[in-house]
């Protein structure tokens, strides 16, 4: 079954977020370090919030892998992925993990 890492960037008044380092640096060591565990990477950046509200994440970042087993060896390759945060983040991310089901 399909298993779904999704990464969110929230936005505060305390944070920034540098999408071109994001788009080029920070998902050039995805690609290096977790890659050959993924099946589909896919990131959103936000716009808005509907209507005229301003976006509530800076980015949404969702990684597919064909299962739990190959997520695990993802994140354990990710190690320099997740030393990277600090330079386009200032703010804690929100992880959710599940089944993809549609």
């Amino acid at each position: 079954m399909t298993v779904s890492l999704q990464v969110l960037y929230p936005v505060t008044e305390a944070t920034s977020f540098d999408h071109d380092y994001y788009a080029t640096t920070h998902m050039a060591l995805v690609g290096e370090h977790m890659g050959p565990h993924l099946t589909s990477t896919h990131v959103v950046k936000g716009l808005a919030g509907g209507g005229e509200a301003p976006a509530g994440f800076y980015a949404i970042a969702t990684m597919n892998f064909a299962d739990e087993a190959a997520m695990q060896a993802a994140l354990a390759a990710g190690g320099p992925v997740l030393a990277d945060i600090s330079n386009y983040y200032n703010g804690q991310p929100e992880i959710l993990v599940g089944t993809v089901i549609g």
